[in-house]
C-alpha cells in the first residue's frame, strides 16, 4: 500500500509504476520473515532465515551459507552490492568494508556513509526533527549516495556480464529526504483500513502485549498522519528512477527484479512498526520483475502466490546456472513468462526474533506460516494460532482457528507447514508445533518424532557429507535416522577386520 501501481494512487511512485508497466506485478507475493535482516537473508542466500543461520537482526549468515553474490563471482560474474546490506552480523549501519563475493570497490553500507559525515552531521542525520528546522540537501541523504554509486558501476561496466544489487534504506526511519518530498504530504491522512478498530480479543495475546495502549486509543478519533515516511518514500522512488533511467540507457537487456524487505503495521490491528505477525501489512511485499527477453505483455499481473525464497534461483536460472540442491525455491522464469502459471501451491513465512541486540519486540516470538492463495495459517508456539480466510476477511479481522467449518483446510495447512520445517532442516522443529490445542488427531509425542536423519546437500561448496552410521559418504541425504547404507556384502564385509576375536587370545571389550 506504498506503491501507486499497487492500487494506491495517493503514495506518489511514478518510477516503480513505470517498471510495472513494463514487467511483470505479483499481486501476492510475500517476505520469508519480516525483519530487514532475516527478510535480507532469505532473498540472497535462497535459504529460509532458520536454514541461513540469519533468523534475527544482528545474526549472520552462516559460515557455510553463499550468497547469490558469491555464487555468481565464482562463475564469472561480476557482482556488486550497493547500500544497505544488514547481513553481516554487525549493528544496523554494518561493518563498513565488502562482504565475501561483492566487489570492494563499489561497496557502500550505511556505516560508510556515516563515516564520510562530522560528528554533528551523523547526529542530526539520525533524527527526523531535523527538517523541522532546516533543509536537507539532496546530496547529503543516503538514498542519493546510492544511486550515484549504482549509475556510475551501470555505466562503467556496460560490457561486463553482471550483477547489482541497489539496497536503499529509505523509507526507514528517521525519514530524511528532501525538498518537494518532505512536505509533500503534508496534509495528507492514510486511510484507515477496517482492521484499525481490531481490538485483537481473539487473536494471540502477545499481540495485545504489543499494541500496548494503542487498545486504549479511540480508533473513531484517529488520524493517520506521517508525513516524513510518506515524503521519503516518494523520494526514493525518484532516486530509483535516475537508476532505471541509466539502465534504459547503459544495460536495456538487464533482467530488473525490484521488492521490498517487509512493511510496516501503520495502526492496522492496533499495532506499530513489524514483527511476529503475518498480517498483510507487514508480511505482504511488493514484486515487480521486467525481463525484456519476454514476449509478456507489460503491466501484466500476476494473482497466485509469490514468495522471496525463489529469488536466488530465478536469478541463476536467467545467468544460465544450474540450480544447487540447497536452494528452498524455485526460479519464477515460467511465472516471468507467463503470469498465469502457478509456481508455489503454498508459500511460507515464519518468525524467530526481531533482534538480538534489543531486550524488546518481543523477544523471542516462534511463528511458522502458510499460504495458500485463499486461506493463511499461522502458528505461534508460545501463543494462540491464526487462520485467515482472505477471499471473504482481507482486512483478517475474523479468526478462523476455532471453526469446525474450516477445520479440513486448517490442517491441510498445518500439515503442510510441519512438512516444509521438516524439508528445510528447520532447527526449531519438533513434536510441540504438532500438537496444538485444535489438532486433535496429532500424533503422540515421541523423543524421535519423525525418526529422520536430514543433512545438508552443497556440493558446489562443500565435500559430501557422511554417513554417521557408516563413516562413508552419505547416499540419501533424508533417510531414517541410524540408516547404515550397507554399501558391502557379507563376503566383503567378512575380508577385513580390524577389531580383535575372541578366539585371536585377546579379551574382547565389553559391549
Amino acid at each position: 500500500d506504498m506503491v501507486g501501481c499497487y492500487g494506491h494512487p495517493d503514495m506518489k511512485t511514478p518510477a516503480i509504476d513505470s517498471l510495472a508497466a513494463k514487467g511483470v506485478r505479483y499481486e501476492w507475493a510475500f517476505s520469508c520473515q519480516p525483519v530487514c535482516g532475516p527478510a535480507r537473508s532469505a532473498i540472497f542466500t535462497g535459504l529460509y532465515p532458520h536454514s541461513n543461520g540469519s533468523w534475527a537482526n544482528s545474526i549472520p549468515l552462516g559460515a557455510n551459507v553463499k550468497t547469490v553474490g558469491q555464487r555468481l563471482r565464482d562463475n564469472r560474474f561480476h557482482t556488486a552490492y550497493i547500500g544497505k546490506y544488514h547481513l553481516d552480523g554487525s549493528d544496523y549501519f554494518g561493518l563498513g568494508y565488502a562482504s565475501d563475493g561483492w566487489d570492494p570497490a563499489y561497496w557502500y553500507d550505511m556505516r560508510n556513509y556515516l563515516e564520510e559525515m562530522t560528528d554533528l552531521e551523523r547526529y542530526k542525520s539520525r533524527d527526523q526533527r531535523t527538517m523541522d528546522h532546516e533543509a536537507i540537501p539532496v546530496e547529503k541523504t543516503y538514498a542519493h549516495q546510492v544511486s550515484n554509486r549504482a549509475i556510475d558501476f551501470i555505466k562503467e561496466n556496460r560490457d561486463d556480464d553482471y550483477f547489482l544489487v541497489v539496497s536503499y534504506d529509505e523509507p526507514h526511519d528517521p525519514y530524511l529526504c528532501p525538498e518537494p518530498y518532505c512536505s509533500m504530504y503534508e496534509d495528507y491522512e492514510f486511510p484507515k483500513s477496517p482492521n484499525v478498530w481490531d481490538d485483537l480479543q481473539d487473536k494471540p495475546d502477545y499481540q495485545r502485549v504489543w499494541a500496548g495502549k494503542n487498545l486504549d486509543l479511540n480508533m473513531d478519533e484517529l488520524h493517520i498522519y506521517h508525513k516524513y515516511f510518506f515524503g521519503c518514500n516518494s523520494f526514493v522512488d525518484s532516486e530509483i528512477g535516475r537508476v532505471l533511467a541509466t539502465i534504459e540507457d547503459y544495460a536495456d537487456d538487464a533482467l530488473i527484479i525490484y521488492t521490498s524487505d517487509h512493511g510496516d503495521a501503520l495502526f492496522s490491528h492496533a499495532l506499530y512498526s513489524k514483527g511476529p505477525s503475518m498480517y498483510d501489512e507487514i508480511c505482504r511485499i511488493p514484486l515487480i520483475i521486467y525481463d525484456p527477453s519476454s514476449d509478456t505483455p507489460g503491466g501484466s499481473v500476476c494473482e497466485h502466490p509469490a514468495s522471496h525464497i525463489d529469488m536466488v534461483p530465478t536469478i541463476l536460472d536467467y545467468a544460465g546456472l544450474p540450480q544447487p540442491k540447497i536452494l528452498q525455491g524455485k526460479s519464477m522464469r515460467p511465472m516471468i513468462e507467463d503470469p498465469s502459471y502457478k509456481l508455489n501451491n503454498y508459500i511460507f513465512s515464519e518468525f524467530n526474533r526481531y533482534e538480538v541486540d534489543h531486550d524488546g519486540f518481543g523477544g523471542f516470538q516462534p511463528m511458522r506460516s502458510c499460504f495458500d492463495g485463499r486461506y493463511k495459517l499461522s502458528i505461534h508456539l508460545l501463543s494462540q494460532d491464526e487462520l485467515y480466510d482472505m477471499q471473504e476477511d482481507p482486512a483478517e479481522m475474523f479468526n478462523l482457528i476455532d471453526s469446525d467449518d474450516h477445520k479440513d483446510v486448517r490442517n491441510k495447512l498445518h500439515d503442510e507447514i510441519l512438512d516444509w520445517m521438516n524439508r528445510t532442516r528447520d532447527p526449531f522443529r519438533g513434536y510441540y508445533w504438532e500438537r496444538r490445542p485444535w489438532r486433535d488427531d496429532a500424533r503422540k509425542p515421541t523423543w524421535d518424532y519423525t525418526g529422520y536423519t536430514r543433512q545438508r546437500e552443497n556440493e558446489e561448496y562443500e565435500r559430501r557429507q557422511l554417513n554417521y552410521s557408516s563413516g562413508l559418504p552419505m547416499l540419501d541425504a533424508v533417510r531414517p535416522n541410524g540408516t547404515r547404507e550397507n554399501l558391502f556384502t557379507e563376503e566383503e564385509l567378512s575380508q577385513v577386520t580390524f577389531l580383535p576375536k575372541e578366539d585371536d587370545g585377546v579379551e574382547a571389550p565389553d559391549a
